[in-house]
């Protein structure tokens, strides 16, 4: 059997309705589904899964109707300058969302038996909203990380939910790292013709306006975009049995690159020094 492609490409827009993209069982094993919602305004949705479920609002105005008559109303215009809006529920949680516009949503699916309160996450609640990398390295990785939930705001869940934000002509999630659980990046530039590129372990793919990479086998990964093109990254990782994911392992020869000391090592032209 031939090696399945880490990156899955999307060469033409989602069509209205349920896009798959990936599934619980498929051969790359993540043990997710994942998938693109795409409603026109009128339209409603059934939001309750046999799955613990994250929605997360790409762009669009509607409203989440969970946990037995809340409502929670959420727009959004622009992915890259606006927190997200994520609706997370447990399995057989009875949920649906109302389209007041058209509009895109994330779903995130994967298996869980444990019942918890079902929340919306947004701008007040999630768990952070950084900006990482300023003043290392001439802010060669200075990006936006936003993490929804994890295990330290959601301990119920079995899912890690989050976005990244790298700036045109930079890295993130970098230095390299890997862990053990299975994890999955969903990419926008923004332009549609923007590109950059993905580690897979030794590997280095070419990724494009709406593709997807799995990634799996503890293989490092960063990735970095074109100048020019900033980057949006849903990134969403499945805790492992008795394994959760707490924090990645960087490549040990790399790990220099964290520290207040790099700018000490980078090299520049002598002349600039001396300016």
């Amino acid at each position: 059997m031939s090696q399945l492609d880490p990156v899955i490409q999307q060469n033409k827009p989602y069509e209205y309705g349920y896009n798959a993209i990936t599934y619980l069982d498929d051969s790359y094993k993540t043990g997710m589904n994942f998938g693109v919602l795409k409603l026109k305004k009128g339209e409603k949705h059934s939001l309750t899964s046999p799955l613990e479920s994250a929605f997360l609002l790409m762009t669009g105005k509607i409203v989440f109707h969970y946990a037995k008559g809340k409502e929670y109303q959420a727009f959004r215009t622009s992915y890259f300058d606006q927190n997200p809006y994520v609706l997370h529920i447990s399995a057989h949680e009875a949920a649906e969302v109302e389209a007041l516009t058209d509009c895109e949503i994330m779903v995130m699916q994967t298996q869980n038996t444990q019942n918890f309160t079902p929340m919306v996450f947004d701008g007040g609640n999630m768990l952070e909203s950084e900006r990482r990398g300023k003043g290392l390295l001439q802010d060669a990785s200075y990006r936006i990380v936003r993490t929804v939930f994890d295990k330290r705001n959601r301990p119920e869940s079995n899912l890690v939910v989050g976005e990244i934000i790298t700036f045109s002509g930079h890295w993130s999630s970098c230095p390299p790292h890997f862990h053990k659980q299975p994890e999955i990046y969903h990419y926008r530039f923004s332009e549609p013709q923007g590109f950059g590129f993905g580690e897979d372990g030794q590997a280095v793919k070419r990724i494009k306006h709406n593709d997807t990479m799995v990634i799996l086998d503890e293989k490092e990964h960063a990735h970095t975009t074109a100048p020019g093109y900033a980057l949006y990254t849903l990134w969403f990782i499945r805790h492992l049995k008795d394994d959760p994911y707490i924090t990645p392992t960087f490549k040990e020869e790399h790990e220099w690159a964290r520290t207040e000391n790099a700018n000490m090592r980078v090299w520049i032209p002598v002349e600039d020094i001396l300016l």
